[in-house]
């Protein structure tokens, strides 16, 4: 998968590179010999993966890649359409988000400026390319009405959402949808050039998250502080995966969109096996047989509305991409809590994130 002579001096252009996913894609592009160029924020105050890894100094290895890091704001057209023009990217990854649910009660407007609007900027400062560009823009699995279904949803079901987040998210699905049939083609008003794809991953976790109101980073937070893990609520079941499992999805999506544009220029879901799909609690207890600790019940009935079961169907990345997810439940919990306690044991955060990456992409057993 992701093979290196696709991506080698390939020129890719990343959305949110200063983010825990975009983070974790640059390293992963920049190891496979990719030219990256990351337009995004500055990275959140405190810790933050991208300033850990040095990711802004690229590396010392001349079999790597390099990076443009540039800073900037996805409201800005202009700016946006410069630094696309600069790049020429053959291949686009749209990362940039506002991906929290609580901060969208706090923040509607701002989640829906950039999660909407922001990704019809990106789209539109992509229209004046001259030569074939993939582009994956990734949304998320909370785009589907949720109905606390017992089984899993797929592409074609419902879009909805309660929460600003999953609203915002479920929005730009359909704006994406309404460009990509409005202005990729051969019509006057048309480009030839672009091969759209939306992505919708499950709940990623992994090393190097540190973002408020996410169960990993509180976990990991509490640990090292020798605290009990506030738990909000411990009975929501989610799709866990490895952060890297659904960035491996985008790489293959976009490898397959460059050699055969529109034959997936869709939607598809990138989510971990069934037996990963875990409450919340269990995810906790087993984080804590990694690094002993308790957890404390935080279950608030008045709290601000979030789904209570999700879980994707991902039979059309298996089918039409060959894609599916490597690691199960338990090594991905295994790596996640290694990664934090190592760091916090004083390990380098760029050689833990290698080491994750190696195993992930070794043969399985």
């Amino acid at each position: 998968m992701n093979h290196s002579d696709f991506w080698r001096g390939r020129r890719v252009f990343i959305t949110g590179h200063t983010g825990f996913k975009g983070s974790w894609l640059t390293l992963w592009l920049l190891s496979l010999g990719a030219e990256v160029w990351g337009y995004a924020r500055a990275p959140e105050p405190g810790h933050a993966l991208f300033t850990d890894l040095d990711l802004d100094q690229a590396t010392g290895n001349a079999d790597w890649g390099k990076l443009q890091h540039k800073l900037g704001d996805l409201s800005d057209l202009q700016a946006v359409s410069r630094c696309v023009q600069d790049a020429q990217p053959q291949v686009v990854i749209h990362l940039a988000a506002q991906p929290l649910v609580r901060r969208s009660y706090r923040d509607p407007l701002g989640t829906w400026a950039t999660n909407v609007q922001g990704s019809l900027h990106l789209l539109e400062a992509l229209k004046p390319l001259q030569h074939p560009c993939a582009v994956v823009m990734v949304t998320t699995d909370k785009v589907y009405a949720n109905r606390e279904w017992d089984y899993g949803y797929r592409e074609e079901d419902r879009l909805g959402g309660h929460d600003p987040y999953s609203a915002s998210k479920a929005a730009a699905e359909l704006a994406i949808a309404s460009w990509r049939v409005s202005f990729c083609g051969s019509g006057a008003h048309q480009t030839p050039h672009l091969a759209i794809a939306t992505a919708r991953a499950g709940n990623v976790i992994g090393g190097g998250d540190w973002a408020e109101d996410r169960i990993v980073p509180d976990a990991m937070r509490s640990l090292a502080a020798g605290e009990a893990i506030p738990v909000r609520r411990p009975e929501a079941t989610r799709p866990w995966q490895h952060v890297l499992e659904p960035l491996g999805g985008y790489l293959l999506l976009a490898e397959q969109l460059a050699t055969a544009a529109q034959t997936h220029a869709s939607t598809f879901n990138f989510g971990p096996a069934l037996e990963a799909n875990r409450s919340v609690r269990e995810l906790v207890e087993a984080a804590l047989g990694h690094w002993p600790g308790s957890w404390r019940d935080l279950s608030d009935p008045n709290a601000p509305h979030e789904a209570g079961r999700l879980h994707l169907q991902i039979d059309k990345a298996h089918h039409q991409l060959g894609w599916q997810p490597r690691w199960p439940f338990a090594t991905t919990v295994e790596r996640t809590v290694g990664w934090y306690r190592a760091v916090h044991e004083g390990a380098s955060p760029l050689e833990c994130c290698i080491a994750d990456l190696e195993s992930y992409l070794s043969p399985c057993p």
